[in-house]
């Protein structure tokens, strides 16, 4: 059932069999006790870009959708997480709202839950503990532009991408990604890293094929993986190419992955890298240093 964009101030009454129900793009503050009892067979709910707070969504209502797969409730005026019964959902959407914590519990139980999005909010460090516990299937986890001074602890060991760019965090746990064997994908780019706050050897790790460390503060290239593939440290405050943190030894069969190595705006130029960077970058289709 399609009513998007139509500048809707209420919910309207759903026929009984539908399955999926699109209200994004409208003036819809409030979910009134009822509006969903016809539709408990409900699978995706997308509420984007309402104007919806967290003390006007009624008990009964999205708690009752047993069998929804999506929700998607992006850009509203959420001050908390919607209370959620439900164990099939496998994407939840929150970008853009005003949520300072996911209490604990909030997700407990949801073993299908495959990527959560949190971007855009004011969620700290603190406001997160427990929130991702028991999330035996979860691969993405989205916490961009929000107030973490560190990173999230009790993530699941099942995750392939974790994006907190756009944070305050400091330093890297020692250990951190070891506990992350499925790990992807690791974004932490316009951040306050320095190189006291990443511990020797805490990226490597071979299952990482993206690293995003841009827009930080570091003075070297960290130690990383032969296998990565993409490496971005654009806008540090590198002086000196280290090949040895991203090769540990050069022959025929041992070299990097490195497809994309970008180093622009540090105090690098091609003339700083070693004469033996070629067989270590073997694989690199573009190496940027302005």
């Amino acid at each position: 059932m399609y009513c998007d964009g139509r500048k809707l101030k209420n919910i309207p009454f759903v026929p009984t069999g539908i399955k999926y129900l699109y209200m994004q793009n409208n003036l819809i503050e409030e979910i009134k006790a009822g509006v969903f009892d016809n539709v408990t067979d409900l699978r995706w709910l997308v509420l984007d870009n309402n104007n919806i707070t967290s003390d006007k969504i009624q008990s009964g209502t999205i708690d009752k959708l047993g069998k929804l797969e999506k929700l998607l409730f992006s850009y509203n005026k959420l001050n908390k997480p919607p209370a959620l019964s439900t164990k099939s959902l496998d994407e939840v959407k929150l970008i853009g709202n005003q949520l300072t914590t996911i209490p604990s519990g909030t997700l407990s139980g949801m073993e299908n839950l495959t990527s959560v999005h949190l971007a855009k909010n004011k969620l700290t460090t603190e406001g997160l503990t427990g929130a991702f516990k028991g999330l035996k299937s979860l691969m993405l986890l989205d916490l961009s532009e929000n107030k973490l001074k560190k990173l999230p602890a009790g993530v699941p060991a099942s995750l392939m991408m974790l994006y907190v760019d756009n944070n305050d965090i400091e330093n890297i746990p020692n250990g951190y990604l070891a506990k992350l064997p499925a790990l992807q994908y690791l974004r932490l780019s316009h951040n306050k890293l320095a190189d006291s706050g990443v511990p020797a050897g805490v990226f490597n790790v071979t299952s990482l094929l993206e690293l995003d460390l841009s827009f930080n503060k570091l003075q070297s290239i960290p130690e990383v993986n032969e296998a990565l593939e993409y490496l971005y440290l654009q806008v540090n405050q590198i002086s000196k190419f280290e090949l040895l943190n991203i090769c540990k030894i050069i022959s025929p069969v041992n070299y990097s992955r490195l497809v994309s190595l970008r180093l622009d705006g540090n105090n690098l130029t091609q003339h700083s890298m070693p004469d033996e960077a070629s067989g270590c970058l073997r694989r690199a289709s573009e190496i940027i240093f302005d």
